[in-house]
C-alpha cells in the first residue's frame, strides 16, 4: 500500500511548498542521523520525510500526485471507472470499441502512454525510477579548481560526486542512475544535485576571474616589494611596484577559475595600510616632508 507524503510531513493534503519546506526542516532537524545516530526509527522517519519533500517540492510531480496520477513513489496509477479497471463498467470497451481483439489496440496504447511506448515490446509494469533531487553546498575552492568528493545527502545516501571547475550556484549536477530504483526491471532514475557554492573570506568570483584585496604597508607601497599572496594554486610571489597606491590593480595570469578551456586570472587590488598608531618618528618626518602640502585630486 502506498504511503501519504502529506501525512508523513504532518500536513493537510494540498499544502503549499512553503508549508512543505517548513515541515521538512523540522523533521530533518529532529531525526537527522547526525542528531540521532544508531536510531533506526529516526533514520526511517528522516528518509521518508526526505522522499516526501522531494516529491512535493517538484511542481509537476506534486500536481500529478494531488490528481491521483502517481503515487508517493512516483509510480503511475491506473484509473478505475465503475466495475472494470479500465472504465468498461459493463461489457463495453473503455476505448469506444466493442470488446474483442480490436479493443486490444487501445489497451496496448494505454500501457504505451504510461510506460514510455515505442521501441518494441516492454515488460508490463516496468517504469524508470524517479529522479532524486538534492541541494548540495560546495566549497568555493572546489568550485574554482574542480574536485572529486564523497557527499552525504539529506536522506542519508552517500554519493561520489565529480565537481567540475567553474560550477556556480544554481547549476544542477546530474548523477546517472543514482536516483530511486525502477520497477519491473526498468533502470533507476538519476540524482539531480542543485549546487550552492559557499562564500570565501578572501576571494570573489567574476566569471572566470577571481578578485581579492591585498593589504600592503606604506614601506612596501613607497619602495616596492615582493609580497606573498594566497591564490587557488597555493601561495605565490607578487611584485608590488614602487609608488603603488590604494586601489591599484595587479593581475596574476591563469590564477583564476581553472576551467578546462583555459583558466581565468586573479586580480589583486592593493590597499595601503598605515600603522594603527603612528610613531613619533613618522609624525616628525611628515612635518619636515617637502611634499607635505601635496594632496590628491578630489572630485
Amino acid at each position: 500500500m502506498s504511503w501519504d507524503p502529506y501525512a508523513v510531513l504532518g500536513l493537510q493534503r494540498g499544502a503549499d511548498e512553503a508549508a512543505v519546506r517548513k515541515a521538512y526542516r523540522k523533521l530533518a532537524k529532529e531525526n537527522h542521523p547526525d542528531v540521532r545516530p544508531n536510531d533506526p526509527a529516526a533514520e526511517e522517519t528522516f528518509k521518508r520525510a526526505t522522499a516526501a519533500f522531494n516529491l512535493l517540492t517538484d511542481p509537476q510531480n506534486k500536481v500529478r500526485y494531488d490528481r491521483g496520477e502517481i503515487d508517493a513513489e512516483g509510480q503511475e496509477q491506473a484509473r478505475f471507472h465503475g466495475g472494470h479497471p479500465f472504465g468498461g463498467g459493463g461489457g463495453g470497451s473503455p476505448f469506444g470499441q466493442s470488446s474483442g481483439e480490436a479493443g486490444m489496440d487501445g489497451f496496448e496504447d494505454l500501457f504505451s502512454s504510461l510506460f514510455g511506448g515505442g521501441g518494441g515490446p516492454r515488460r508490463r509494469g516496468a517504469m524508470r525510477g524517479q529522479d532524486a533531487r538534492y541541494v548540495v553546498d560546495v566549497d568555493f575552492m572546489d568550485a574554482v579548481k574542480g574536485a572529486q568528493r564523497r557527499l552525504s545527502m539529506a536522506d542519508g545516501k552517500v554519493l561520489d560526486v565529480r565537481i567540475p571547475a567553474g560550477v556556480t550556484t544554481g547549476q544542477t549536477l546530474r548523477l546517472r542512475s543514482q536516483g530511486y530504483p525502477g520497477t519491473g526491471g526498468a533502470p533507476p532514475g538519476d540524482a539531480l544535485l542543485n549546487v550552492r557554492v559557499k562564500d570565501h573570506p578572501v576571494f570573489k568570483r567574476d566569471g572566470a576571474d577571481l578578485r581579492m584585496t591585498l593589504p600592503i604597508s606604506i614601506v612596501e607601497a613607497v619602495e616596492g616589494a615582493k609580497v606573498e599572496v594566497l591564490t587557488p594554486l597555493g601561495r605565490k610571489a607578487l611584485n608590488v611596484p614602487s609608488g603603488a597606491n590604494s586601489g591599484s590593480k595587479l593581475r596574476m595570469r591563469k590564477h583564476g577559475v581553472q576551467l578546462k578551456e583555459g583558466p581565468g586570472d586573479l586580480y589583486v587590488t592593493l590597499q595601503v595600510m598605515l600603522p594603527s598608531k603612528a610613531s613619533g618618528d613618522l609624525k616628525g618626518f611628515l612635518k619636515k616632508w617637502d611634499q607635505r602640502d601635496d594632496v590628491p585630486e578630489r572630485p
